[in-house]
């Protein structure tokens, strides 16, 4: 447990006073550290201030009040809600710099000849996912580079499987949905057309001539050939903003649920992550600000999970265009004053070798 004395309060979030925000900070952090209720025995030894048990409960009850702690039911202590962690982050909040051995770190780790983007991105993942103790996840942009070949795989009734090869050999697959009653023999048809169109076109040009096509009838495509080739397209994305999703360290959002319900709520949130929509969505989270921004439980709409934490920065290239997207998602009680640095110099670091 640490004894060292505390630092003084940033500033007080509104509502609170020096005793309500020292105490709730405390609780907070022990939370992170050990994830365990907080009495106000222990509060009175790790409080700089000499205030007795008594005196504690007292603020412990109006923070309770308030909606920013709880009382599990399993004990006399006190957890902090997700509001309560909210009021925290926005105002209490303390954090350093990365020292320059952590800086030299992430730019060895990532920075190396030889290894393709793809690779240095998968990097990316599993270094954020090291340094946080929770799951890394890096947003890639799509290659806008020419197109070598597509094809169009049947997976399931209404579903396929796109498959893009680039003109430097980079593959990249997706799932797309596809029109009831589809024939087997319109996917390939649907890939004999696209792949004669190609001709070194990059994705959006390719995009571009395929919608004069078709707008001039003068393909020989019947409508759910057509279907699939536009929603084939759609899927990769016309304007540079889809991308494809690396998740590195999935199993240490796990090590925190306790409770059987939970653990259906994870692979849901799995799930969701893997969706193009969710990708969009994390790149329109990131552009709304400059720098890390903070989720915790439900509050970017993109889950409807209790009990975890999402901080994601945006990589930007030296043209101060978003490129992609950097982050991290774990349980509520990851060490944020640890993790948004780390993730803030990364998504610096990537933004330039995007650039």
């Amino acid at each position: 447990m640490d004894h060292r004395p505390k630092p003084a309060l940033p500033r007080l979030p509104p509502g609170l006073d020096i005793r309500s925000a020292a105490v709730l900070r405390e609780i907070v952090e022990q939370y992170v550290e050990t994830g365990e209720p907080v009495g106000s025995r222990t509060l009175s030894r790790l409080l700089p201030q000499r205030l007795s048990p008594a005196t504690i409960r007292n603020v412990m009850a109006d923070l309770t009040d308030a909606g920013l702690l709880f009382s599990p039911h399993t004990s006399a202590g006190r957890l902090p809600t997700e509001r309560g962690l909210r009021l925290f982050v926005d105002g209490l909040l303390q954090f350093g710099e990365l020292s320059e051995e952590e800086r030299t770190h992430i730019n060895l780790a990532l920075v190396r000849s030889g290894r393709s983007m793809q690779e240095t991105l998968a990097q990316a993942s599993s270094l954020l996912s090291g340094l946080s103790a929770a799951a890394g996840l890096v947003l890639a942009p799509k290659g806008d580079g020419p197109v070598k070949h597509i094809e169009f795989v049947p997976l399931s009734p209404g579903r396929a499987l796109v498959v893009l090869v680039s003109a430097d050999g980079q593959v990249e697959n997706r799932i797309i949905e596809t029109p009831p009653g589809l024939p087997p023999s319109a996917l390939q048809q649907a890939s004999n057309f696209l792949n004669a169109q190609l001709s070194g076109l990059t994705l959006p040009e390719l995009r571009r001539r395929v919608d004069a096509e078709l707008a001039a009838d003068r393909s020989a495509l019947d409508e759910l050939t057509s279907a699939v080739v536009e929603a084939g397209l759609a899927t990769w994305g016309s304007d540079g903003r889809a991308g494809s999703l690396i998740l590195r360290g999935q199993g240490r959002l796990l090590e925190d649920i306790d409770q059987l319900e939970k653990l259906s709520a994870i692979q849901a949130l799995f799930e969701r992550l893997e969706t193009e929509e969710t990708l969009l969505k994390l790149l329109d989270l990131a552009e709304e600000s400059d720098g890390v921004r903070i989720f915790i439980g439900a509050e970017s709409g993109l889950f409807g999970t209790a009990g975890v934490s999402m901080i994601v920065a945006p990589a930007r290239n030296a043209q101060d265009r978003i490129v992609g997207a950097i982050g991290v998602i774990g349980p509520t009680r990851i060490n944020y004053g640890r993790i948004i640095p780390v993730v803030d110099y990364t998504a610096r670091v990537i933004g330039r070798l995007l650039g």
